[in-house]
């Protein structure tokens, strides 16, 4: 008998941006399709999405691909129910109509590499401010890049979990990079892309680094 960890993922109900959130069901003899793939639930009242006193909301698997970074694993992005089956006020997905698949979406994904210890970017110097903006867009060199080992094990991760990742770069601020995701379709388009996130914010916790999408 076969047994695979599946990393469920979701977007919480916190405002004015919504998070990620995630936990790990263990499935035997897992087929590795989105068919094969069952509802799950979790406790809303601990992600601004139900109350305490009926807190139940539920998980629909809507995209699986392998987990590259955990053994015999996959990543289950999932929209929010509610306890009734109904969509959650929370999740933006059910809203899309995305029935004319013909349509493809490209997103570019700024972020900041950002240490939690100092609470600014990666890159800044103790007690003041990097150099102007211009030595850091698409830069090479310890003194401009800032983060790189990071932002290429994200780089490989995603493709090796099979995401459509079209290019990364650093841009014009210290500890600032960017990635870009094209998909067919709108909803498979913000799949990949949160997936994307969640797999950097990962990595992030390993190099205690954390990832500020503003």
């Amino acid at each position: 008998m076969s047994v695979s960890k599946l990393e469920y993922i979701w977007l919480d109900g916190y405002k004015p941006m919504q998070s990620l959130r995630s936990k790990t069901k263990i499935e035997r003899d897992y087929d590795g399709t989105l068919e094969g793939t069952p509802m799950w639930s979790f406790d809303g009242s601990s992600t601004e999405q139900a109350p305490g006193g009926s807190s139940d909301c539920l998980l629909k698997p809507v995209f699986v691909t392998k987990d590259p970074q955990r053994k015999h694993a996959y990543l289950v992005m999932c929209e929010v129910l509610n306890s009734d089956g109904t969509p959650h006020e929370s999740n933006g997905r059910a809203t899309i109509d995305d029935d004319d698949n013909d349509f493809w979406f490209g997103f570019e994904q700024e972020y900041f590499l950002w240490n939690p210890e100092t609470d600014r970017p990666v890159g800044f110097p103790e007690g003041g401010f990097p150099r102007p903006q211009g030595p850091y867009y698409c830069s090479v060199g310890a003194k401009n890049a800032y983060g790189r080992s990071i932002v290429e094990e994200h780089l490989d991760a995603c493709l090796d979990a099979g995401l459509n990742v079209e290019g990364i770069n650093a841009e014009v601020a210290t500890g600032q990079w960017e990635f870009q995701i094209f998909a067919k379709g709108a909803k498979r388009a913000g799949d990949e892309m949160w997936v994307a996130r969640y797999l950097l914010e990962r990595i992030g916790e390993k190099y205690g680094v954390s990832i500020n999408w503003h």
